[in-house]
């Protein structure tokens, strides 16, 4: 959606904007959400989370529409959101996106929802026990400077350059 078409939404009568916003999000994904359908009695929320939501799901140049929904797979995956992954997963249904492209966007998000459980609890584990995490800390210092070289990528990971 042009700058100039938000321009007019914003001028109109919320009544006739929020049918036609509604239409357009039906012609891209081939039904109403379930928030929208919600929200559509709240014009000064609707309208604006719509447009934001459109600038931010189909105005990208740098990602095509099958990458933005493979993202929302893995996104709605990693949050646990039953309702949106249903939706987005009928949606790239209906774009043709392969079982196998999806099913790797939801392992994506699997994997990166597991590590931030594993970062988080981790972190709660060391703060619960600060004097073995300072004697790990302890070890690894004491490790580093067993090691010749500084740009070593094993015991200088900050330091390694990236290939």
């Amino acid at each position: 959606m042009e700058l100039e078409d938000i321009v007019e939404i914003l001028k109109s009568d919320p009544e006739k904007v929020i049918p036609e916003l509604l239409d357009d999000v039906r012609k891209q994904y081939g039904e109403v959400p379930y928030i929208m359908n919600f929200m559509k009695d709240l014009p000064e929320i609707f309208i604006p989370k719509t447009l934001y939501d459109n600038s931010i799901m189909r105005e990208f140049k740098n990602l095509d529409q099958e990458t933005v929904e493979l993202i929302s797979i893995g996104v709605a995956s990693a949050l646990r959101c039953e309702h949106c992954l249903k939706m987005h997963l009928r949606i790239a249904k209906r774009k043709g996106i392969t079982k196998e492209k999806i099913f790797s966007a939801i392992m994506i998000g699997a994997s990166l929802s597991n590590a931030a459980v594993l970062a988080e609890s981790t972190r709660a584990l060391a703060s619960e026990f600060p004097d073995e995490n300072e004697k790990n800390k302890k070890e690894e210092s004491e490790e580093k400077e067993h090691c010749c070289d500084p740009d070593c990528e094993v015991c200088n990971i900050a330091g390694a350059n990236i290939k």
